[in-house]
């Protein structure tokens, strides 16, 4: 029995060394574990921290955008608000545009119109002016005739102051001759 409690014992002293082995190498391939399971958290932390940074960060953009998208809605509105007034501006002078293009045509049609009145009036003057041409012409040679007649009357007057002239020279000379010349020849005829 003493063989049997030896080799019993060999056997437990192997058995306890089996045991010894495997629970160093289940603790080995624990201690592996949480030592992965460690460098996994440690990693999931600096990920966490970056991500939590990141979030920080994306938390600080978001604000600066919000606020940039604040701004641009205040300049969409102000550029609404001009574009409308802009508009309405184009749409009055589209009208004042119309406006002035219909008193455009107006007035071309009233210079026309006194284009053509002042032409009349003109060719109305140029006949006045061959009118006044012909009267003065007819006016000159009416003055010339008369003229001529002037003259003529004038030497028949110069004619006629001549015999008075000698009509009286013989009657003062009759008036200072002596009575029988003083009667007048009479003519025969009665």
């Amino acid at each position: 029995m003493n063989k049997l409690l030896s080799n019993v014992l060999i056997v437990l002293a192997l058995a306890m060394c089996a045991l010894c082995a495997y629970q160093w190498s289940r603790e080995t391939r624990q201690r592996e574990e949480v030592a992965r399971l460690n460098r996994s958290i440690f990693e999931r932390d600096v990920a966490i921290q970056g991500h939590t940074n990141s979030l920080h960060i994306q938390d600080k953009k978001i604000a600066q955008l919000d606020a940039r998208v604040g701004e641009l809605k205040d300049t969409v509105k102000t550029n609404e608000a001009t574009l409308l007034q802009q508009k309405r501006e184009i749409t009055r002078l589209e009208y004042a545009g119309a406006a002035l293009t219909n008193q455009i045509e107006e007035y071309k049609t009233a210079v026309e119109t006194y284009q053509a009145r002042l032409k009349e009036a003109f060719d109305g003057i140029a006949k006045q002016n061959e009118l006044i041409k012909t009267l003065g012409d007819e006016r000159n040679d009416l003055v010339t005739r008369l003229n001529e007649s002037m003259k003529e009357r004038n030497e028949i007057v110069a004619k006629y102051n001549e015999l008075v002239k000698m009509v009286e020279t013989l009657q003062s000379a009759l008036t200072n001759a002596p009575p029988a010349a003083r009667q007048p020849a009479r003519s025969g005829t009665r």
